[in-house]
């Protein structure tokens, strides 16, 4: 009986370091709550993975414990007010000061996407809650956070649509003056996905000619842009990093695009390019466009390009993976010198890190103004990790120095 005993705690204590224990650098701070944060969303996948497999809920539904379990009532204060709104038919939360300033002047304003992968993620989360009354209370400006619709129930393009339909309602010159909004001074924002929204965004504005208010700004926190080469050496060198590993990230790209899980399996195996995505590979080869320093070891090898009946042609969305409104790196340099400065946050620990530095690469090639920030011990999703239990202290640097840049330059 005493063996048994021994046995269990041994296995209990073997099954808690396997969800505990990450293999994370020595140069990131705080190791052992981010150890503690991952263990939590690494049971959780699981989770998901094994109630999909029984059938009793699907992946998605269960991961989104991790969206119901930080979801807030954002209500106004004594600096902040706070009310939900629906732009040309998609719910938005808009916080602005509670005083008009008595000088009368306008404001500058954030259009904040929030991340989660297209498939997870609310305005109302609380990390986003508190990101938006900083803004607020630091730059005087007023924030509408897009409650864009999600995968799966909505795949590509909803999400990119609900977006773009916030931001042209908005930048109608009388909604603009409803908020008391300085049309020279709104900027478009967002981390991960949200950043992937936030620059595609961007783009379309420029090519809209009936569009005659611009944005001045665009400010991507460790954005996801591209989805032709998942391999590049960030992928390889942060496949198993917290937060998001590559499996999860490809499975999000996967589901921005389809259920099928054929396309998953030919995402994770890089191998669904198609003759027309394969044309664009050219923009988003980390061997013209990443530092040296950044390269490393890595050598470069084009993504095979799948021919005849494949999982990729069966079931229809390898037409997208051409489309910039999914991926943004994908434009020519025509497109890009026509947009607005630009500011960009990456991470080193990151698999999207490269993303982000690629198309800085891009941005500076092509002219436009790029304030690039990375955090050598950074990972993905640190911005939103300030709230307790998850409390880390690059998280807070991140905010502030993303809010100082706006502060400087909108």
């Amino acid at each position: 009986m005493r063996s048994k005993g021994v046995f269990v705690l041994v296995l209990l204590g073997a099954l808690t370091a396997y969800y505990v224990y990450s293999p994370i650098p020595n140069n990131i701070e705080e190791r052992w709550k981010l150890m503690l944060t991952d263990s939590f969303f690494k049971s959780l996948s699981q989770l998901a993975e094994l109630s999909e497999q029984v059938g009793l809920l699907d992946f998605w539904r269960v991961m989104m414990f991790i969206t119901f379990a930080e979801r807030v009532v954002p209500v106004s204060d004594e600096r902040v007010q706070v009310a939900d709104e629906v732009f040309d038919g998609v719910e938005v939360i808009v916080y602005q000061p509670t005083q008009q300033e008595e000088t009368g002047e306008l404001r500058r304003a954030i259009i904040y996407l929030h991340g989660g992968g297209w498939c997870l993620g609310s305005s109302r989360m609380g990390p986003y809650d508190l990101l938006a009354r900083h803004m607020v209370t630091e730059l005087n400006a007023v924030i509408v956070s897009v409650e864009y619709r999600l995968a799966p129930a909505y795949h590509f393009p909803v999400q990119f649509e609900d977006v773009y339909r916030v931001v042209k309602y908005f930048l109608r010159v009388e909604v603009l003056k409803v908020y008391h909004i300085n049309p020279e001074r709104i900027a478009v924002s967002g981390d991960s996905a949200g950043g992937n929204l936030a620059a595609a965004v961007a783009q379309q504005l420029q090519k809209d000619p009936q569009q005659h208010v611009q944005l001045k700004a665009q400010a991507l926190i460790y954005p996801v842009l591209q989805a032709l080469d998942l391999n590049t050496p960030s992928y390889q060198q942060n496949q198993y990093m917290p937060i998001l590993p590559r499996t999860l990230m490809v499975r999000f790209w996967s589901e921005y695009f389809t259920s099928d899980k054929s396309f998953f399996r030919a995402m994770m195996a890089n191998r669904h390019n198609n003759h027309e995505s394969a044309a664009l590979l050219k923009f988003v080869n980390w061997s013209s466009y990443l530092p040296d320093s950044y390269r490393q070891t890595y050598n470069y090898s084009a993504p095979p390009v799948v021919t005849g009946k494949s999982p990729v042609h069966s079931i229809g969305p390898h037409h997208l993976l051409a489309d910039p409104r999914a991926s943004p790196l994908l434009v020519p340099d025509t497109t890009l010198r026509l947009l607005p400065k630009a500011y960009v946050l990456t991470c080193e620990y990151d698999v999207l890190r490269d993303d982000g530095l690629m198309y800085v690469t891009r941005l500076r090639n092509a002219g436009v103004d790029v304030t690039h920030e990375h955090y050598p011990s950074g990972f993905h999703g640190a911005l939103m990790l300030t709230m307790w239990p998850t409390d880390f202290d690059i998280g807070h640097r991140m905010m502030d120095n993303y809010v100082t840049w706006l502060k400087q330059n909108l």
